[in-house]
């Protein structure tokens, strides 16, 4: 399917039954034709906070929470985010026996339109952590160029310092535009990254090169990781993204080239 057919963008009603055929699967295989050559655009997770949780135990009673999912970066589809929400919004007036029903039915459901496992763990309303940020903040610098589209030419090395290094940047400056509906989406980007040594302020420059692209949040983590692994060969990459919340959601995309440089999820303020 593809994105055009979809609710995005569109005025539509929220259901008040389970309506598990109201998920709406997009292919990943397109966007990724131009970096299909890198390996670690396969490996990671993309990992949702659902805010919006609710269902009725066995006694009708509502139960609120919420859920994080995590969607395995090899599924062949991701889900678009207001089918969802659409979904979600489906199972508050359906009752289940247990959590555990609840859940299970909402794996089942999920990973039938993503045609790979995705699991939910639920959290109670107050009991998700907000974290710090881990690493070398890039957002004082002076970023070495500008581009108002992504340009992987803006990537250079540090001309003083030849070393090879490992390190762990972050900026809160990633803004990017939804291709369907125009709407911002802002998030905190972190790289942690093994190889020659970056000029931090060209990393900087190509991050805020973002802010007027149009792309799902997944497919501009991936087109990041590619760019930096094309042009900067680095041994070990990581790239995570936690993007700001909208319509009860988030989503943070995360792509390793090793699967031990899988971080654990976490959830930030701005979030």
């Amino acid at each position: 399917m593809t994105v055009e057919l979809s609710l995005l963008g569109k005025d539509t009603v929220y259901p008040t039954e389970y309506q598990p055929d109201i998920l709406f699967p997009i292919a990943r295989d397109t966007a990724r034709e131009q970096y299909k050559d890198v390996a670690g655009i396969y490996q990671g997770q993309d990992w949702w906070h659902i805010f919006e949780v609710s269902w009725l135990n066995q006694h009708a009673v509502p139960q609120v929470a919420i859920a994080r999912m995590s969607l395995p970066a090899s599924s062949p589809y991701l889900i678009e985010s207001k089918s969802l929400k659409l979904y979600f919004n489906g199972l508050n007036f359906t009752r289940f026996n247990s959590q555990a029903d609840f859940i299970a039915t909402v794996e089942q459901d999920l990973s039938r339109a993503a045609e790979a496992q995705v699991t939910i763990t639920l959290f109670q309303v107050d009991d998700l952590a907000i974290s710090q940020p881990q690493g070398l903040c890039l957002d004082q610098l002076q970023p070495s160029g500008f581009s108002i589209h992504p340009d992987a030419s803006l990537l250079k090395f540090d001309e003083e310092d030849a070393s090879n290094k490992e390190i762990q940047l972050y900026s809160h400056l990633l803004r990017s535009n939804c291709p369907v509906t125009g709407q911002p989406d802002w998030g905190t980007i972190f790289i942690r990254y093994k190889g020659k040594k970056p000029c931090y302020q060209s990393i900087l420059a190509y991050i805020i090169s973002y802010r007027q692209h149009n792309g799902f949040h997944e497919q501009c983590v991936e087109q990041v990781f590619a760019d930096i692994w094309k042009n900067l060969a680095p041994s070990q990459l990581m790239v995570y993204a936690t993007y700001t919340r909208r319509g009860g959601l988030d989503i943070n995309p995360c792509r390793v080239s090793d699967l031990s440089w899988m971080p654990t999820p976490i959830r930030l303020a701005r979030q």
